[in-house]
């Protein structure tokens, strides 16, 4: 069995992406948290069960992968294309996907909680399954699926969130 490094991970990836899955078939864990994939562009790779904590994907293009079971707790995904990819009851806590496209990805059991969705496509992705869409961030610039892919108890339609609030002190008195 062979160690490779992360950064030796991220050539192997690069370059010949289908060693990598086959490496990794072979291993018991994979740790590619903390790693930069910036603007590089997969498909077909195998991240199931990986720890991808704190990674980067920002400006990726990713199309195929399978994320099912993967920590993706805090990765950035902005401005990133995914496209027909599975998340699958991965762990997307606090996951950036802010600017990206996410179309025709799979989010069953996925948990979105603190996910931030702001200005993302998110055409045809199926989120019926997923938890705690209600506690993902998002605007109303955010194109979501339609109503059959969300869950039951989801309204997509914005509201201001907490930053909108104004205390009273907020409010000018026009009592002149």
């Amino acid at each position: 069995m062979i160690d490779y490094t992360k950064e030796e991970l991220v050539e192997i990836l690069r370059k010949h992406p289908e060693k990598f899955n086959e490496w990794k078939r072979e291993q018991e864990e994979v740790d590619l948290s903390e790693v930069d994939f910036s603007g590089i562009n997969l498909s077909e790779i195998d991240f199931s069960d990986v720890d991808l904590n704190s990674s980067s994907f920002a400006d990726c293009i990713l199309s195929f992968i399978n994320f099912t079971n993967a920590d993706l707790t805090s990765v950035d995904f902005t401005r990133a294309k995914v496209i027909e990819s599975d998340f699958s009851e991965s762990l997307l806590t606090g996951a950036d996907c802010s600017y990206a496209e996410m179309t025709y990805c799979n989010f069953t059991d996925a948990d979105l909680a603190g996910c931030i969705f702001s200005e993302s496509d998110l055409s045809n992705s199926d989120f019926t399954n997923s938890y705690n869409l209600h506690a993902c961030r998002f605007d109303s610039d955010t194109i979501w699926p339609d109503q059959e892919l969300l869950p039951e108890d989801f309204d997509a339609s914005y509201k201001d969130d907490l930053s909108s609030l104004k205390d009273e002190d907020d409010y000018v008195n026009n009592d002149y």
